[in-house]
C-alpha cells in the first residue's frame, strides 16, 4: 500500500511570504516543527566579537548578498532600493508606516555590551539591543532598542529605544556580504562598521575609563589567585603606577608585594615600592626604600640597567644617569652597562661620550638581535634623533 504524505504548511508560515513578497527575507523560523531548516533566503547567521580594553561588544546578525537567492546582480539596487531611504510601510507586523531597516536579514540585528560605552559620543548602558537604522544619502540614524528578541524591524517599537545617534556613510571596496567589522582598535575606542555593496557606515564606540576597569578587575582577581603570590601585587602597582591612576591604594599593592605574607623582598618588588612612595609625596621613605633595593643583592646589571631606563622613561635623566654610573661601578664588564651609560648621556646632550660607550658596547653584544639593536643606537645617537 502506497501511503501519500502531505507538507503541511503553517496559515503564518504562507500569509507572511506573501504580505512580503519584495522585502530583504521572510520571516521564516529556522525550526519548523521542531526540524532545523537552513535560515530564511540563505541569510547565514555571523557574530563579530571585539574587546574595547575590558570592554566585550558583539554583533549578531544575518548577512544577506547583493546578489539575490535567484542570483539577480542587486548592485547599484541596494541603497534606495532595496533598502529604502527613511522610514517605511509594512503589512506585517506593528510598525506600520514607521518601520525602519533591521541592518541585516532575518531576526533582529543584536549588539551587545558588556559594560556602560559611548556611541557617537552618546551614553549607552551595558546590554543587549535591537539595531535598526533609518538610512539616509547623506547621514543615518542608528536606533539602540531595548527589544533584542524581535524578527526584523517588524515589531519596532520607538517607545522601547535607548539610544538614538548619526552616522555619516561613506563609499567603500565591494561587499557582497553584509559584514560588520571593527577596522580600529584600540583600549578605549573602537570602530564599528557596517559595510554592504560599496558603502560602509562607521560608528565610533568609546570607553570613558578604561584604566579603571582593569583597576576593578585586579581588585576581584588579587582576592583570588592573583593575590597568592607578590607578583600579582607587583603587576597590579606597576600598572596603576605606568598610568598614574589609584595611586594610593597601588602603594598598599606595592607594600603587599614586598612583606609577609604574600611580599618577597627583592630590587624589583623595593624599587617599584620607592617609586609609588615618591608619587605619592612620601619622598623620605621613597629615598630610604631606594636605598635599600640599590643594596639588595638581586640589583644585578640587567635589573639596574632596566630601572635606569625606567628613570629615563619618566623624563628623570640625571637620576637615571647616576644609576646607570653606579651599574657601571659595580658591573664593569656585564652586559649592557655601556648601553646605558649611552642612553644617560644621550639624554643629557653629551653626544660624544654616548657615541664612545655605545661603541665600547658593540663587540660585548651577546647575541646578534642586540648588536643589531646597538647599531641603530650608534645611528641615532649619530644623526641626533631622539632614542627609544
Amino acid at each position: 500500500m502506497t501511503r501519500t504524505v502531505r507538507l503541511v504548511r503553517s496559515p503564518f508560515r504562507l500569509a507572511a511570504a506573501a504580505a512580503l513578497a519584495g522585502a530583504l527575507a521572510a520571516p521564516a523560523a529556522a525550526q519548523y516543527r521542531g526540524i532545523t531548516l537552513p535560515p530564511s533566503g540563505g541569510n547565514q547567521r555571523q557574530t563579530v566579537v571585539q574587546q574595547i580594553g575590558m570592554v566585550r561588544v558583539s554583533v549578531d546578525y544575518s548577512s544577506p548578498h547583493v546578489h539575490s537567492p535567484s542570483g539577480e546582480d542587486r548592485r547599484g539596487k541596494i541603497w534606495g532600493g532595496l533598502v529604502p531611504y527613511g522610514m517605511t510601510s509594512q503589512v506585517f507586523g506593528t510598525c506600520g508606516s514607521q518601520c525602519p531597516w533591521r541592518g541585516g536579514a532575518n531576526e533582529n540585528t543584536v549588539f551587545t555590551t558588556s559594560h556602560d560605552i559611548k556611541v557617537q559620543g552618546q551614553p549607552l548602558p551595558a546590554g543587549a539591543y535591537g539595531v535598526h537604522f533609518i538610512p539616509d544619502p547623506k547621514e543615518w540614524t542608528v536606533i539602540f532598542s531595548k527589544n533584542s528578541g524581535s524578527w526584523g524591524s517588524f515589531f519596532y517599537d520607538p517607545k522601547e529605544d535607548a539610544l538614538r545617534v548619526k552616522a555619516t556613510p561613506r563609499p567603500a571596496a565591494y561587499h557582497e556580504v553584509l559584514t560588520y567589522d571593527f577596522p580600529e582598535r584600540r583600549l578605549d575606542t573602537a570602530t564599528l562598521e557596517l559595510a554592504w555593496e560599496d558603502l560602509a557606515l562607521p560608528i565610533v564606540l568609546t570607553v570613558d575609563n578604561p584604566y579603571d576597569l582593569y583597576v576593578d578587575n585586579m581588585r576581584q582577581e588579587l582576592r583570588s589567585t592573583g593575590g597568592f603570590g607578590w607578583q600579582g601585587w607587583l603587576e597590579a602597582s606597576q600598572f596603576c603606577l605606568q598610568h598614574k591612576t589609584h595611586l594610593d591604594e597601588a602603594l598598599g599593592w606595592a607594600q603587599r608585594s614586598v612583606y609577609p605574607p604574600t611580599g618577597q623582598e627583592s630590587f624589583a618588588t623595593l624599587s617599584n615600592l620607592s617609586r609609588l612612595q615618591a608619587a605619592t609625596g612620601h619622598d623620605a621613605d621613597a629615598a630610604k626604600t631606594l636605598d635599600r633595593a640599590l643594596n639588595h643583592y638581586t640589583a644585578g646589571p640587567v635589573e639596574l640597567n632596566a630601572f635606569g631606563r625606567q628613570l629615563l622613561a619618566e623624563k628623570k635623566a640625571e637620576q637615571a644617569m647616576k644609576i646607570f654610573e653606579l651599574n657601571a661601578r659595580r658591573h664593569p664588564d656585564a652586559w649592557p652597562v655601556h648601553v646605558g651609560l649611552a642612553r644617560g648621556h644621550a639624554a643629557l646632550g653629551h653626544k660624544e661620550e654616548a657615541l664612545a660607550e655605545a661603541r665600547l658596547a658593540l663587540p660585548a653584544a651577546p647575541d646578534e638581535a642586540s648588536r643589531k639593536a646597538v647599531e641603530t643606537l650608534i645611528q641615532k645617537i649619530a644623526a641626533g634623533q631622539p632614542l627609544d
